[in-house]
Protein backbone atom coordinates (compact mmCIF):
# COMPACT_ATOMS: atom_id res chain seq x y z
CA UNK A 1 0.00 0.00 0.00
CA UNK A 2 1.52 3.51 -0.94
CA UNK A 3 0.68 6.86 0.04
CA UNK A 4 1.52 10.53 -0.82
CA UNK A 5 1.40 13.84 0.51
CA UNK A 6 0.29 16.57 -2.15
CA UNK A 7 0.61 19.77 0.48
CA UNK A 8 0.87 20.14 3.71
CA UNK A 9 0.15 23.32 5.80
CA UNK A 10 0.95 24.31 9.57
CA UNK A 11 -2.49 25.77 10.58
CA UNK A 12 -1.78 26.75 14.33
CA UNK A 13 1.59 26.47 16.15
CA UNK A 14 1.14 26.77 19.77
CA UNK A 15 0.65 24.22 22.87
CA UNK A 16 0.10 21.60 20.23
CA UNK A 17 0.73 21.78 16.47
CA UNK A 18 -2.34 21.75 13.41
CA UNK A 19 -1.15 21.05 10.06
CA UNK A 20 -3.81 20.33 7.34
CA UNK A 21 -2.62 17.65 4.84
CA UNK A 22 -3.85 17.07 1.24
CA UNK A 23 -3.18 13.42 0.49
CA UNK A 24 -4.47 10.25 -1.55
CA UNK A 25 -3.54 7.19 -0.66
CA UNK A 26 -4.08 3.47 -2.37
CA UNK A 27 -7.42 1.45 -1.33
CA UNK A 28 -7.60 -1.98 -1.10
CA UNK A 29 -8.79 -2.40 -4.67
CA UNK A 30 -5.66 -1.11 -5.90
CA UNK A 31 -7.16 2.79 -6.61
CA UNK A 32 -6.29 5.49 -5.53
CA UNK A 33 -8.62 7.88 -2.99
CA UNK A 34 -9.65 10.72 -4.05
CA UNK A 35 -7.74 14.05 -2.62
CA UNK A 36 -8.48 13.41 0.72
CA UNK A 37 -7.88 16.66 3.07
CA UNK A 38 -6.75 16.05 6.92
CA UNK A 39 -5.77 18.13 9.80
CA UNK A 40 -3.20 16.37 12.56
CA UNK A 41 -2.20 17.20 15.57
CA UNK A 42 1.51 16.76 16.77
CA UNK A 43 2.51 16.41 20.09
CA UNK A 44 5.13 14.31 21.89
CA UNK A 45 4.96 10.73 22.53
CA UNK A 46 4.38 10.46 25.90
CA UNK A 47 4.81 7.77 28.68
CA UNK A 48 2.60 5.86 31.34
CA UNK A 49 3.06 3.56 34.36
CA UNK A 50 1.18 1.54 36.53
CA UNK A 51 2.58 2.07 40.01
CA UNK A 52 2.22 -1.21 42.00
CA UNK A 53 3.20 -1.82 45.28
CA UNK A 54 3.01 -6.04 45.16
CA UNK A 55 3.79 -6.33 49.03
CA UNK A 56 0.67 -4.39 49.66
CA UNK A 57 -1.14 -5.46 46.44
CA UNK A 58 -2.47 -1.39 45.82
CA UNK A 59 -1.82 0.64 42.97
CA UNK A 60 -1.09 4.21 43.33
CA UNK A 61 -3.66 6.18 41.02
CA UNK A 62 -3.40 10.22 40.22
CA UNK A 63 -6.29 12.33 39.72
CA UNK A 64 -6.21 15.90 38.34
CA UNK A 65 -8.44 18.48 35.86
CA UNK A 66 -8.32 17.53 32.18
CA UNK A 67 -9.41 20.49 29.86
CA UNK A 68 -10.63 17.39 27.17
CA UNK A 69 -13.27 16.40 29.90
CA UNK A 70 -14.52 19.91 30.19
CA UNK A 71 -17.80 18.40 28.62
CA UNK A 72 -18.21 16.22 31.29
CA UNK A 73 -19.61 17.56 34.84
CA UNK A 74 -16.88 15.82 36.48
CA UNK A 75 -13.49 16.92 34.08
CA UNK A 76 -11.26 15.30 36.95
CA UNK A 77 -9.87 12.15 35.87
CA UNK A 78 -8.74 9.05 37.60
CA UNK A 79 -5.03 8.29 35.88
CA UNK A 80 -1.82 6.68 35.56
CA UNK A 81 1.12 8.29 36.15
CA UNK A 82 2.08 9.48 32.71
CA UNK A 83 4.42 12.63 30.84
CA UNK A 84 5.32 14.00 27.80
CA UNK A 85 8.95 12.82 26.39
CA UNK A 86 11.11 15.63 25.30
CA UNK A 87 13.56 15.82 22.62
CA UNK A 88 16.40 13.34 23.06
CA UNK A 89 15.16 12.20 26.76
CA UNK A 90 15.02 8.16 26.80
CA UNK A 91 11.53 7.04 28.08
CA UNK A 92 12.43 4.84 31.14
CA UNK A 93 14.09 8.21 32.58
CA UNK A 94 10.89 10.29 31.57
CA UNK A 95 8.91 7.67 33.37
CA UNK A 96 11.10 8.29 36.73
CA UNK A 97 11.09 11.83 36.59
CA UNK A 98 7.34 11.50 35.67
CA UNK A 99 6.79 9.11 38.88
CA UNK A 100 8.65 11.25 40.80
CA UNK A 101 7.10 14.63 40.29
CA UNK A 102 3.48 13.00 40.27
CA UNK A 103 3.33 10.40 43.35
CA UNK A 104 6.66 11.67 45.02
CA UNK A 105 8.65 8.41 44.52
CA UNK A 106 10.44 6.67 42.34
CA UNK A 107 10.21 2.98 40.92
CA UNK A 108 12.57 0.34 42.33
CA UNK A 109 11.64 -2.12 39.17
CA UNK A 110 10.21 -1.04 35.67
CA UNK A 111 8.94 -3.43 33.03
CA UNK A 112 7.48 -2.47 29.74
CA UNK A 113 4.40 -3.50 28.93
CA UNK A 114 4.21 -2.18 25.35
CA UNK A 115 2.86 0.77 22.95
CA UNK A 116 0.45 2.51 21.49
CA UNK A 117 -1.19 5.09 19.80
CA UNK A 118 -3.79 7.51 21.68
CA UNK A 119 -6.08 8.21 18.35
CA UNK A 120 -4.25 7.99 15.10
CA UNK A 121 -7.29 9.18 13.10
CA UNK A 122 -6.11 12.88 14.17
CA UNK A 123 -3.24 13.02 16.77
CA UNK A 124 0.47 11.50 16.29
CA UNK A 125 0.83 10.69 19.68
CA UNK A 126 2.31 7.35 20.87
CA UNK A 127 2.60 6.18 24.14
CA UNK A 128 5.24 3.91 26.10
CA UNK A 129 3.30 2.00 28.32
CA UNK A 130 5.14 0.36 31.90
CA UNK A 131 4.60 -0.91 34.96
CA UNK A 132 6.57 0.12 37.53
CA UNK A 133 7.45 -1.58 41.30
CA UNK A 134 6.57 1.00 44.12
CA UNK A 135 6.20 1.50 47.88
CA UNK A 136 2.56 2.87 48.86
CA UNK A 137 4.59 3.99 52.27
CA UNK A 138 6.97 6.26 50.37
CA UNK A 139 4.20 8.39 47.81
CA UNK A 140 2.60 11.81 49.02
CA UNK A 141 -0.66 12.91 49.29
CA UNK A 142 -0.47 15.43 46.36
CA UNK A 143 1.95 16.07 43.04
CA UNK A 144 2.44 17.83 40.19
CA UNK A 145 4.66 21.00 39.28
CA UNK A 146 3.81 24.42 40.20
CA UNK A 147 5.18 26.28 36.97
CA UNK A 148 3.25 23.75 34.87
CA UNK A 149 -0.02 24.49 36.49
CA UNK A 150 -0.55 20.50 37.93
CA UNK A 151 -2.45 19.80 41.01
CA UNK A 152 -2.91 16.11 41.56
CA UNK A 153 -4.76 14.30 44.31
CA UNK A 154 -2.79 10.69 44.91
CA UNK A 155 -5.00 7.73 45.44
CA UNK A 156 -4.11 4.53 46.67
CA UNK A 157 -6.33 2.04 45.70
CA UNK A 158 -6.27 -2.10 46.52
CA UNK A 159 -5.48 -4.19 43.22
CA UNK A 160 -8.66 -5.60 43.89
CA UNK A 161 -10.79 -2.94 43.42
CA UNK A 162 -9.59 -2.17 39.81
CA UNK A 163 -12.01 -4.51 38.03
CA UNK A 164 -14.38 -2.77 39.96
CA UNK A 165 -13.56 0.80 39.10
CA UNK A 166 -13.13 -0.13 35.78
CA UNK A 167 -16.81 -1.43 34.41
CA UNK A 168 -18.44 1.03 36.66
CA UNK A 169 -16.53 3.90 34.47
CA UNK A 170 -15.18 5.21 36.86
CA UNK A 171 -11.73 5.30 35.08
CA UNK A 172 -12.59 7.45 31.62
CA UNK A 173 -9.05 7.79 30.29
CA UNK A 174 -8.51 5.74 27.76
CA UNK A 175 -4.51 5.40 28.67
CA UNK A 176 -5.09 4.48 32.02
CA UNK A 177 -7.82 2.11 31.29
CA UNK A 178 -5.31 -0.47 29.08
CA UNK A 179 -2.54 0.09 31.85
CA UNK A 180 -5.33 -1.38 34.08
CA UNK A 181 -6.86 -3.68 32.03
CA UNK A 182 -3.40 -5.27 31.32
CA UNK A 183 -2.83 -4.86 35.18
CA UNK A 184 -5.54 -6.87 35.79
CA UNK A 185 -4.93 -9.69 33.40
CA UNK A 186 -0.98 -10.33 34.67
CA UNK A 187 -1.53 -9.32 38.26
CA UNK A 188 -0.76 -12.58 39.97
CA UNK A 189 2.38 -13.09 37.44
CA UNK A 190 3.75 -9.50 38.28
CA UNK A 191 2.87 -10.02 42.08
CA UNK A 192 4.62 -13.60 42.14
CA UNK A 193 7.61 -12.29 39.95
CA UNK A 194 8.25 -9.19 42.24
CA UNK A 195 7.86 -10.97 45.99
CA UNK A 196 10.61 -13.63 44.93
Amino acid sequence: MDWKIHQKQLQYDGHFKVTQYQLTHQKYDGNETPMLRRELVARNDAVAMVAYDPHSDELVLVEQFRIGAINEQQPWLIEIVAGLIEQDEVPENVVIRECQEEIGCEPSELLKIGGFYTSPGGNTEWIQLYIGKISVSEVAQSGGLDQEGEDIKVIVVPASDIPYMLSTGEIRSAIAIIGLQWFVMNRENIRQTWLQ
